[in-house]
């Protein structure tokens, strides 16, 4: 008797446990479909807002002036300040993290990797007004002092937005430099290959799409960026491209954070700042894109 009293019970907690599992399975769809059409309605309203100004076509493309109260909305002087100010910045990251990643993953001792490693990566936490804040008065203030001009200008945005972008090349180029099998690094010193020829020969080339994959996320992280930026560059009313690096310059991001303050709502000015945010939208969008593709090809490649 216990036992065909056992059979049923048992049947009546699978039955729950399907049940159950069905329930969290559907949970867990919505979560992930709810993610999805909340970009795509944001995606929606922006494109909705701004199209009236990208409608201007070559006016708003190419236009070289961007003065709202002459309801000239020209973006090319903010695009291309944008591009210096971000690849500018990506340069100086470059130079400092990639070194960094190669030290730390073939030089540097375990217990000096486990100290510079978390500390690079503890910049990520700091909040961008904090580092814009001490960019305005350090930075900007040695510039003016010791180079010349106002300060606030690209080289003090070139500075601190290399600050913040070092934690992505650094880790990632790290990460990519040590998956290299070590089969290689060791037929290239059993060849008779320095440490440097080996670093230079096989393990960067083949770490090569790792450390791209990083630049780009800082690229994209750097063209994003707004509070630090904004605080450094000196934002001059009128947007013109730049010619020195002393210069103060307006990006897209600063520009979308002034002006919205005082726009008057359904005006082509505030469609022209939703155009601005597609556009910034779609070079951020095209460069994670282009990240991903280097991640999984160099997944691919790896296995």
């Amino acid at each position: 008797m216990g036992a065909q009293e056992q059979i049923p019970r048992s049947r009546f907690m699978t039955l729950n446990e399907s049940a159950l599992e069905w329930l969290i399975e559907k949970v867990l769809f919505a979560c992930a479909l709810s993610s999805i059409l909340i970009v795509l309605f944001i995606i929606i309203f922006i494109l909705k807002e701004g199209f009236p100004a990208l409608a201007l076509g070559t006016e708003f493309f190419f236009g070289m002036t961007w003065w709202p109260s002459r309801g000239l909305f020209g973006i090319v002087p903010t695009v291309v300040s944008t591009f210096i100010v971000g690849i500018g910045a990506l340069g100086i990251a470059a130079l400092v993290g990639i070194p960094t990643a190669i030290y730390l993953a073939e030089f540097a001792p375990e217990w000096m990797r486990n100290i510079i490693k978390p500390s690079v990566e503890m910049l990520v936490g700091i909040p961008s007004i904090v580092l814009g804040l001490f960019g305005l008065m350090v930075l900007v203030v040695a510039i003016r002092d010791n180079i010349g001009g106002y300060g606030e200008c690209i080289l003090a945005g070139w500075l601190i937005l290399a600050v913040m972008t070092l934690p992505h090349v650094i880790s990632i180029s790290e990460d990519s430099i040590r998956a290299v099998p070590k089969t290689y690094k060791e037929a290239s010193l059993g060849l008779g290959a320095t440490p440097l020829q080996t670093i230079r020969k096989v393990i960067l080339p083949y770490a090569k799409s790792g450390i791209l994959a990083s630049l780009m996320l800082g690229m994209g992280n750097a063209i994003g960026e707004t509070m630090a930026v904004l605080m450094v560059i000196g934002n001059p009313n009128i947007p013109g491209i730049p010619t020195s690096v002393l210069d103060s310059v307006r990006v897209l991001t600063s520009t979308i954070v002034i002006e919205h303050a005082y726009v008057d709502w359904g005006s082509m000015h505030q469609h022209a700042l939703f155009a601005l945010g597609i556009v910034l939208f779609f070079v951020v969008a095209t460069l994670n894109v282009i990240t991903t593709a280097i991640i999984r090809k160099s997944m691919r490649k790896t296995t």
